[in-house]
């Protein structure tokens, strides 16, 4: 028999379950990428529809006066102004421009408690395709006012408050997807890795709307406004809710193991002696066997696991959720995280055009390294509460490394191009590695806490609780940018340490908690 190609034997070398894994990982990061790369073209175009106007007065007469004395005066086409776009070409542009920020950013933190509560109740799939359509006609329905010539603010406004009420649909949504097929082994590097999506959209939305945004700004949105909603016919045709569907179990399963994932929940008992906890386990086997709530393993226990069915689980209440252990304190963390996070998304163009003097394209271009250092700084957070099992402490130590970090950026910028690259790099990771591991392990650990008793549906909503609140930071930051930055921008980014001091100021508790539990567990050991 001739021996396999080398290809063949690398596919047949993963388990069917494997393969699926990999595709739900890899179908849920594209999908929730298209989410952010069609929120970046706002903070791209932003340069293009204010312009710092370069014809002075005198030319401008002198103009007029030449126009005047032709026998044909020629229209001047209402989409140009020597100031960018009307209305946001007067002097209040900066307060405009955060009005639309805060339009989609507060829309998407009220729809977002409402959103994690509906979720569960639904077909993921339905609900986010819904979603994805809906975001992808909004997002294109702004640019098409470059098209008609549009220059009603509440227009703009309208389009988006519709977009970011929509766009809640999506985080819950593959939250809970990824949490259903992946356990707790490994989930802080697995997250880490995989909400590098949120970089890479920011990244790829940035490009699109930059390559566009001088010659013709509305297709900086109509473009990923395509993308998305091709994404959300992608999630209809191919999206499993549940390993069940696809009679698959995202934990390997024995006689002797109890296995728990998703919503599914059934009865086993199984007893742990010291010698079998002693032996290296499945890191998808570790959920069941450890709890890092607990500062040490009890031995020689039973554990038994009663179930109703995947269906057979009620959907926790808005207040059963904010009872779960650390849920109050990591929500409030988060909205403080996101407030620096988001409001460089939307302010760190115009800030490079302004300081650096580029165009919008060239700015727009030099903001992704902020995001390709939040790849970086995700993934790192993830594998650093890995190892040390400690969610909380992994945050502070990132936010209380992040507040000089801004005093520097702020300093170092003015100084030439090169030191901005370098700061965009650090900042992105500092910045955004406490709000990447929030919003991805942290969440999938506090809805699969103990305390449910694996009911997996409160998921959805832990989820939308967190990011939820986040959002309303997400919200403050850039209207509080918009409101600050005429004052000088280095009161923005004092705000933005402010922001970052008080995150950490709300995890000190678990912080604490979990150094005592660590101590103990430690003592625990030694007798």
């Amino acid at each position: 028999m001739a021996q396999l190609p080398p290809g063949i034997r690398f596919i047949t070398s993963f388990s069917r379950d494997q393969w699926y894994r990999a595709f739900i990982f890899s179908l849920t990061f594209f999908l929730y990428a298209s989410f952010h790369l069609s929120r970046k073209p706002i903070s791209i175009v932003k340069g293009e529809l204010h312009k710092h106007c370069a014809v002075s007065h005198e030319a401008e007469l002198n103009s007029f006066k030449e126009n005047a004395a032709q026998i044909q005066p020629v229209k001047k086409p209402s989409n140009i102004s020597q100031c960018g776009w009307e209305p946001f070409d007067k002097n209040n542009y900066k307060q405009l421009l955060g009005a639309l920020d805060y339009s989609f950013l507060c829309a998407y933190a009220v729809g977002m408690y409402l959103s994690g509560i509906i979720g569960e109740r639904l077909p993921i799939r339905y609900y986010l395709t819904v979603g994805m359509l809906a975001s992808g006609l909004f997002t294109a329905m702004f640019g098409l006012g470059y098209f008609y010539n549009i220059h009603n603010l509440w227009f703009y406004i309208m389009a988006q408050i519709a977009n970011g009420l929509v766009q809640t649909t999506g985080w819950p949504s593959v939250v809970t997807c990824i949490g259903n097929w992946f356990g707790k082994g490994r989930r802080g590097l697995i997250m880490g890795v995989w909400n590098s999506h949120t970089s890479v959209g920011n990244i790829l939305g940035s490009l699109i709307a930059a390559y566009w945004v001088s010659t013709c700004w509305g297709l900086s949105f109509v473009m990923p406004g395509v993308i998305i909603a091709v994404m959300g016919i992608v999630c209809f045709l191919f999206l499993i809710e549940h390993p069940k569907d696809v009679s698959c179990s995202c934990t390997p399963s024995s006689s002797s193991k109890t296995f728990l994932n998703g919503a599914s929940r059934f009865r086993v008992q199984t007893t742990l002696n010291a010698k079998e906890t002693s032996k290296p386990q499945d890191p998808e086997m570790q959920h069941l066997l450890l709890d890092s709530e607990n500062c040490s393993m009890l031995l020689n226990s039973s554990a038994v696991v009663t179930g109703e069915g995947r269906h057979g689980t009620s959907a926790i209440s808005f207040l059963g959720a904010l009872r779960i252990p650390g849920v109050i304190e990591f929500s409030l963390c988060l909205l403080f995280a996101k407030l620096v996070s988001y409001t460089f998304l939307f302010w760190l163009p115009l800030y490079i055009t302004n300081v650096e003097h580029l165009d919008a394209k060239r700015a727009g271009d030099l903001s992704t390294l902020f995001d390709v250092g939040g790849i970086f700084g995700g993934i790192l957070a993830g594998l650093i509460s890995d190892r040390l099992e400690k969610r909380a402490s992994t945050c502070g130590m990132m936010l209380l490394l992040a507040a000089p970090t801004l005093y520097m950026f702020s300093a170092v910028s003015k100084m030439g191009l090169e030191a901005t690259v370098v700061m965009l790099l650090i900042s992105g990771a500092l910045v955004n590695g406490p709000y990447a591991l929030i919003t991805t392990a942290v969440s999938a650990d506090l809805g699969t806490h103990k305390s449910l008793k694996g009911n997996a549906r409160a998921l959805s909503t832990v989820t939308a609780i967190i990011d939820g609140t986040g959002s309303v930071g997400a919200a403050l930051g850039p209207l509080l940018a918009g409101l600050i930055s005429p004052s000088g921008w280095n009161n923005v980014f004092y705000m933005l340490m402010v922001a970052d001091a008080c995150a950490l100021l709300f995890l000190l508790r678990l912080i604490q908690k979990e150094l005592r539990c660590h101590t103990d567990h430690t003592l625990f050991k030694e007798h």
